[in-house]
């Protein structure tokens, strides 16, 4: 807890504060974040000890997550297929326990497309990424699939895995949702063996893959489809889905990532917490002990982010090591229920255009903000 250091002053409150943001999606990733939310709790608080652990609940910053926090964890380059199919260079991260973390959001993400392509992007790159780990000899996978551009069920992934989709002349049909609508056979036998030690889907999203709260209808207009446009690509889904044997669309956290849970399904991973598994391998619990305060945040604090998100797992942690947590985020259009301050961006900046403009400001700004007025509450 808060300790006491002379100073100039005499005796005042000296605080331990552990920063454990996610990343603010398409504008900082959540080492910067943390480092900017450090050195504006600095410039208030310099005596404190202030200790960064970058977050991720599998999206964007999950192979920055574990880099920061495992020691001896190496970078694996290649290059594969972006998300329309143009050459991306992007790396996967081989842990000293012979694991392999593979992020989609470095391959197939939608921070990679521009303009967004609904119909085309694929997920093939994310496979072949993956294809490059087993051909290392990884032990197991940690698959984080949060980020996507795509919403073709995770096809595209497959087929670099070793499935075909072939249409009724038995010819390869287009990558991306559009050429699973020409789907009659899908075969699955010659697809790549999962590593000994299996394969773990970092992700928290538990919808389905069809149907109002399939992948289409909640993420395709994230990814430029308008209304017309989720009808087709949720038909097309259904295809891919009647052609899978033994898998249900129904199967919760199937519709992650535009269907790519369905096809890792499919292939024999097993679902899981992205945040709680992140949160866990960097060892975030041990850092919350004998912390007066811990602060958190990502780009947009909304409905969603209380379901298994990186603040959400956060505040959790927190709770039960009975340390106040704040939050930063680049907006906030929920209440953020549980946290003792929280601050947003677009307030410090004046709007969302200036905050994404200058974010590393805004977060220095923010941190700068919680040092003034939770100084209190992290040394109480």
């Amino acid at each position: 807890m808060a300790r006491t250091r002379a100073g100039a002053d005499g005796e005042r409150a000296v605080s331990r504060v552990v920063i454990a943001p996610d990343s603010f999606k398409g504008t900082a990733h959540a080492a910067d974040a943390a480092s900017a939310i450090a050195l504006g709790w600095h410039s208030v608080r310099p005596a404190d000890e202030v200790v960064t652990r970058p977050m991720a609940d599998g999206g964007e910053g999950t192979l920055d997550a574990f880099e920061a926090a495992v020691p001896g964890a190496r970078r694996m380059p290649l290059t594969v297929r972006g998300p329309v199919s143009v050459p991306v260079r992007t790396h996967w991260l081989l842990l000293p326990d012979g694991t392999g973390v593979v992020e989609l959001a470095a391959t197939s993400g939608i921070t990679l497309l521009d303009p967004l392509a609904p119909l085309d992007a694929h997920s093939t790159g994310f496979g072949e990424a993956i294809v490059d780990a087993l051909d290392a000899g990884v032990e197991r996978l940690l698959l984080a699939v949060g980020g996507s551009a795509s919403t073709d069920g995770g096809a595209g992934a497959l087929s670099a895995l070793g499935a075909r989709f072939l249409d009724g002349e038995q010819r390869e049909v287009a990558l991306g949702n559009r050429g699973l609508g020409g789907l009659v056979t899908v075969d699955l036998t010659g697809l790549r063996p999962l590593p000994p030690g299996g394969a773990v889907i970092l992700g928290d999203v538990t919808n389905p893959l069809l149907g109002e709260q399939g992948a289409a209808a909640i993420f395709g207009p994230q990814k430029g489809a308008d209304a017309a446009t989720v009808a087709v690509l949720d038909g097309n889904l259904a295809r891919f889905a009647r052609l899978v044997p033994g898998l249900s669309p129904e199967t919760p956290g199937a519709g992650a990532a535009g269907g790519v849970g369905f096809g890792l399904l499919a292939w024999g991973a097993a679902m899981g917490g992205g945040a709680a598994l992140v949160a866990d391998a960097i060892g975030l619990a041990r850092d919350l002990v004998g912390a007066d305060l811990v602060i958190t945040g990502e780009g947009r604090f909304d409905g969603q982010s209380e379901a298994g998100k990186a603040p959400s797992e956060v505040a959790r942690l927190a709770a039960a090591t009975g340390v106040p947590v704040a939050l930063v985020a680049g907006a906030i259009t929920a209440e953020p229920r549980g946290f003792a301050a929280s601050v947003a961006l677009t307030g410090l900046a004046g709007g969302a255009e200036p905050a994404m403009a200058d974010p590393l400001r805004w977060l220095e700004a923010a941190g700068a903000q919680l040092a003034s007025e939770t100084g209190v509450v992290a040394a109480s």
